[in-house]
């Protein structure tokens, strides 16, 4: 699987729980997440990568701590399994 097909159903799915996933892109800081999720009273930074053979750039990972550190919501999503956990999570429901 790509990881353009879980980013597509990353949005799919936060967008049919009347959320939106942006785009991120910062041409002055490498590493940054790929998506900026955002859902009513929550925003959540999502690093997408292919089950084999994707990883976390040095920069990528200096991202996730800073987020971290920042007490920022950060997920890093492998698998569309993933994302029907991440989902599940943000919308508070069992499935």
């Amino acid at each position: 699987m790509l990881e353009k097909e879980i980013e597509t159903y990353l949005v799919w799915n936060v967008e049919r729980l009347g959320g939106k996933a942006y785009k991120f892109a910062s041409p002055s800081q490498r590493g940054v997440a790929d998506r900026i999720v955002c859902l009513p009273g929550q925003t959540w930074f999502v690093e997408l990568k292919r089950p084999k053979g994707g990883r976390l750039s040095p920069h990528q990972k200096a991202f996730a701590d800073e987020m971290a550190r920042l007490g920022q919501q950060y997920i890093l999503v492998w698998a569309k399994e993933q994302v029907d956990a991440f989902i599940t999570r943000v919308s508070g429901t069992s499935g």
